[in-house]
């Protein structure tokens, strides 16, 4: 299965009883925007509530940490999300926020069947689908235990190892404003790891917003990375947007890379870590 569904492709979905959408938009009033508009059957899952579990102190996790396992679970028992569930998520950012995040969450999860739905809810509105307002009601699915997350995660010293011993290749997928560190307007200090290349998400769409194709993709990273992808490290600013370079990754059918979650928001803060600027 594709990791990326097209509006269209929805469309034709809709019918199909095992089908859970998931409205991920982040962001001021999130909720209530929700409420006020979604697409139809939608049901609304939150960055910091749902898909992070936010500390007292970025310096050791990120803005954005991984929640854990238990409590993941219990998040997709009340969506009602069980074992042969299809899931789609979108949110307004082209995927690129929190959509891209919880697809990441859900294949770490052990899920096979789920997807992003390109374009995000412009392109659902644009093509025509179905939309509504209020509560959507569901019932609660069985609880469905794991281990632990499946997907290869960095930690900030693994980082630090790897980018010293020359092991991997790590990418930061921020503007290039913000890697350069002409400006910072969410973490407290502009720059980026040393060592790590630029490669912002946006390189991931086309001018419409959507994804590019699968081979376009694949001759691009081949081309920026040399032909040899390696080991990579994907990371952001507090671990979201980089799951957008990652569904494009394996949307253009290289292995998922390791994600670092902490990212920006973790290493800027850590006392005695080098921050660097410009190319």
């Amino acid at each position: 299965m594709s990791p990326i569904l097209s509006s269209s492709e929805l469309k034709e979905n809709f019918k199909n009883e095992n089908l859970i959408l998931l409205d991920a938009r982040a962001g001021k009033d999130m909720r209530e925007n929700y409420l006020q508009r979604h697409i139809k059957g939608a049901r609304f899952i939150d960055l910091d509530k749902d898909l992070a579990e936010i500390g007292d102190n970025a310096a050791f996790g990120g803005r954005h940490p991984l929640p854990g396992i238990e409590k993941f679970s219990r998040t997709l028992s009340d969506l009602g999300i069980s074992e042969n569930s299809h899931i789609v998520v979108y949110d307004d950012k082209n995927g690129a926020n929190a959509a891209a995040r919880a697809w990441w969450m859900l294949k770490s999860f052990g899920f096979e069947n789920v997807q992003v739905l390109d374009g995000g809810i412009q392109a659902a509105e644009k093509n025509g689908l179905d939309f509504s307002s209020g509560e959507e009601h569901f019932n609660k699915a069985e609880l469905i235990q794991r281990p632990g997350w499946l997907l290869p995660v960095s930690t900030l010293e693994e980082i630090e190892n790897e980018l010293v011993n020359n092991y991997s290749v790590v990418i930061d997928v921020r503007d290039a404003y913000r890697y350069k560190g002409e400006s910072e307007p969410i973490d407290l200090v502009a720059g980026h790891i040393p060592g790590a290349i630029n490669i912002p998400f946006s390189e991931n769409l086309d001018e419409n917003g959507n994804f590019l194709p699968p081979e376009i993709l694949k001759e691009k990273y081949l081309k920026l990375l040399e032909g040899k992808p390696g080991n990579l490290i994907i990371h952001c600013g507090s671990g979201v947007t980089a799951c957008h370079t990652i569904l494009a990754l394996e949307h253009a059918g290289f292995k998922i890379p390791n994600l670092y979650v902490g990212s920006w928001s973790e290493w800027s803060r850590r006392e005695g870590k080098e921050i660097a600027k410009g190319i």
